[in-house]
């Protein structure tokens, strides 16, 4: 296929070294099921990597060596473009309000919201008295980050009495979170901190003590345990301990606020024990259902019933059943809402005297309103080819309003607080674009493509009315496929800085998410998960088929499962495409899914397979790790590939190994890495730095695509 970026990239990239880091290759080599592979990067793991995640400072001289020329060469190849990122990140920091608020949630007296302040990279917290009235900043994010290099809120969390605020925050990136609790009248803190939390809190209904949920030394979410305010965490009572390394926990209050619900789960199972919010110490929480293979449900509370959301007896895009609390037992699971072919029950909300769903058929959301007799239900509709949806539950049980917000890839996220009894729409708030935004500039389509194997995959596409969708327009295509996980037609501001260049952005919903419901994700995954790459693949190749765009005129973009997605479509399909960015891409998959030992492991197994007992599973992830399946010889275009040192998700090995396998065996690029050397998986959590991060790709496409001058 002809390319003409082919011979300009040297042009393009014209500051880039001549000598770009090269890690020596120290042959190391697996054997598994009969066969020996190399893995000639492997020493780029830190033997103390567990020690890395949580302090990055402790890492090897060596390997810090090698990532700083990493940064180095990344630098001095990208220096021509420091204007153009300079003038990215402005404009999308001129898109943010910069003292923006949220629509206050009210909570019995009070209403609490969050802020920023003009200039702030953190929120501020607060709440007033219902109705209005002065604020009183609970946690002032800007002022706790201190001198920070890191810094990240997980949440800040009321107590039932309004008396006290839990608060989790992480300094290092690693997604180990401390809580800390304060008097919210006085602002004194009190002198616990609780260590080594996944960041979230359940409050118990007396507000003298919460619920949270321990990462083990692995970083996996391995315990609940409660905590009475003023007793020394090393105390705290156990409530469940997760016996299989393969399920995560979760601890989540029910909406009524009655009863706390502990859930172990991963993507095939999944099983739910509760406990009233106003039990005693040492009582034990109560086995709704016992996990089963391929059963997946969560639960939530009404009257004296627990109405479960399930994909039980084939009920593939999920139903609701009830069940009485006193006799929890799953031969007493009665229908409530049947399944329905072709719509995807995605999430419900019960109130006092309401029932909202979420649901979603032929790849559009709709937010559907009923009581609890199922009579009189009404849908919110909407008109724009694509959207999002999303319900904001707030605090509340006795309520006649649900809070709904509302964006599209050209309209600004709008939100809306529903009356329950009239159906009436109030809008409480709608996204300000400071430096201005006219959405009728914008087109929004939605198109389905046909697959090599029939399927039909819809693509969303947000192009400037004035640009021209033909064989000469750049195209920005982005792919996540993996876990379930649907790509909402959201609102993006930043993607703004493109598209008014003249970039088209698309996103291709692959098989592997849940855009077309849940038979859409078991289709692309374990032995099916070659289908997401396809797909990818062929949606690229349907637009330049059709004339809208072409190979040299394409851009990937993927991050962490996504970056897995960009990766092995480069190996299957190297010259259909003219640039890639994969952002802490998954791309040594086959080494990671075959150790034990690193934390998202056994639950990934789930998920691709396992490759340590099963052999089929270990034959096919080897046949599309990105790293193990680089073609030696062949032609890549330029690739970007970003890392965090903190990142225990994707671990910082994988994106460096998979940059230095590159240049040793591959040809063209250039091939850059970025490594943060002081964050985890997210990046930066500051809402401007991240912009930053934004800024870095799309200079990088935009110098593709031959437009770093506009």
């Amino acid at each position: 296929m002809f390319n003409p970026f082919k011979n300009q990239t040297r042009q393009q990239f014209a500051d880039t070294p001549d000598e770009a880091p090269l890690a020596p290759a120290r042959e190391t080599t697996l054997a598994a099921f009969g066969e020996t592979r190399s893995d000639p990067y492997a020493w780029l793991r830190d033997e103390n990597w567990r020690d890395v995640l949580k302090d990055p400072g402790v890492l090897s001289q060596e390997i810090r060596t090698h990532l700083e020329n990493e940064n180095a060469y990344y630098e001095a190849g990208v220096s021509h473009l420091a204007s153009l990122r300079e003038t990215l990140f402005r404009e999308m920091r001129g898109r943010i309000k910069e003292d923006d608020s949220e629509p206050p949630r009210p909570d019995g007296p009070f209403e609490y919201y969050t802020r920023f302040r003009d200039g702030g990279e953190h929120p501020v917290f607060a709440r007033r008295a219902r109705g209005g009235g002065d604020e009183k900043v609970l946690y002032d994010g800007d002022a706790e980050k201190g001198d920070t290099e890191f810094f990240d809120i997980a949440g800040v969390y009321h107590s039932p009495d309004h008396r006290y605020v839990a608060h989790a925050t992480d300094r290092v990136g690693s997604e180990y979170f401390a809580i800390r609790i304060r008097d919210a009248e006085t602002g004194e803190e009190l002198p616990e901190t609780v260590p080594n939390a996944d960041g979230g809190v359940a409050w118990a209904k007396d507000s003298a003590s919460f619920f949270y949920v321990e990462r083990d030394e692995q970083q996996r979410p391995k315990r609940v345990r409660r905590h009475v305010l003023g007793a020394d965490p090393a105390s705290d009572e156990l409530v469940y301990e997760e016996p299989d390394d393969s399920y995560f926990l979760g601890v989540s209050k029910s909406q009524s606020g009655e009863y706390l619900f502990i859930t172990s789960s991963k993507s095939t199972s999944s099983e739910v024990r509760f406990l009233r919010a106003d039990a005693p110490a040492g009582e034990a929480p109560v086995v709704i259902a016992p996990r089963e293979e391929d059963m997946l449900y969560y639960a939530e509370h009404h009257g004296d019933e627990f109405f479960i959301q399930t994909n039980a007896d084939g009920a593939i895009d999920f139903k609701i059943v009830r069940m009485p609390i006193e006799a929890p037992d799953r031969n007493g699971w009665r229908d409530f809402l049947p399944a329905r072919d072709g719509v995807f029950l995605r999430s419900f909300l019960p109130l006092k005297d309401w029932l909202v769903r979420l649901e979603t058929e032929n790849a559009l959301p709709r937010i559907v309103i009923s009581d609890w007799k199922l009579k009189r239900e009404r849908t919110l509709k909407f008109d724009e080819a694509a959207y999002a949806l999303a319900m904001d539950a707030g605090y509340e049980f006795e309520t006649d309003s649900v809070r709904v917000i509302y964006e599209s890839p050209a309209t600004p996220e709008e939100t809306y607080d529903v009356d329950l009894k009239t159906d009436k729409r109030a809008l409480v708030k709608r996204q300000e674009i400071p430096s201005g935004h006219d959405k009728s500039a914008y087109v929004v389509e939605r198109v389905s493509l046909m697959m090599r194997d029939g399927a039909e995959t819809p693509v969303t596409i947000l192009r400037a009315k004035e640009t021209k969708f033909d064989k000469r327009a750049p195209l920005f295509l982005y792919g996540y496929g993996a876990y379930g996980i649907s790509i909402p037609a959201y609102f993006s501001a930043k993607i703004l800085s493109l598209v008014d260049r003249g970039v088209v952005y698309a996103v291709a919903h692959v098989r592997g998410g849940a855009d077309k419901g849940r038979r859409w994700y078991l289709d692309g995954k374990l032995d099916k998960k070659e289908n997401t790459f396809d797909d990818f693949i062929d949606v690229a190749k349907g637009l330049h088929d059709s004339g809208r765009s072409s190979a040299e005129r394409t851009v990937i973009f993927g991050g962490s499962a996504g970056g897995l997605l960009v990766g092995a479509a480069l190996n299957r399909a190297p010259d259909r495409f003219a640039g890639a960015i994969g952002a802490v891409p998954f791309v040594d998959v086959l080494n990671t899914i075959s150790d034990e030992n690193l934390p998202l492991t056994p639950p990934e197994w789930s998920e691709w397979g396992d490759p340590i007992r099963d052999e089929a599973a270990f034959r096919r992830i080897g046949a599309y790790s990105p790293y193990d399946n680089i073609r030696r010889g062949a032609t890549y275009p330029p690739i970007l590939a970003t890392g965090g040192i903190a990142d225990y998700r994707v671990t910082y090995w994988e994106p460096a190994k998979w940059i230095a396998r590159l240049r040793a065996e591959a040809k063209g690029g250039p091939f850059f890495l970025r490594m943060d050397m002081g964050a985890g998986h997210g990046g930066s959590a500051a809402r401007f730095e991240r912009l930053k991060e934004d800024a870095e790709y799309y200079a990088f496409a935009l110098e593709v695509f031959g437009l770093a001058g506009s």
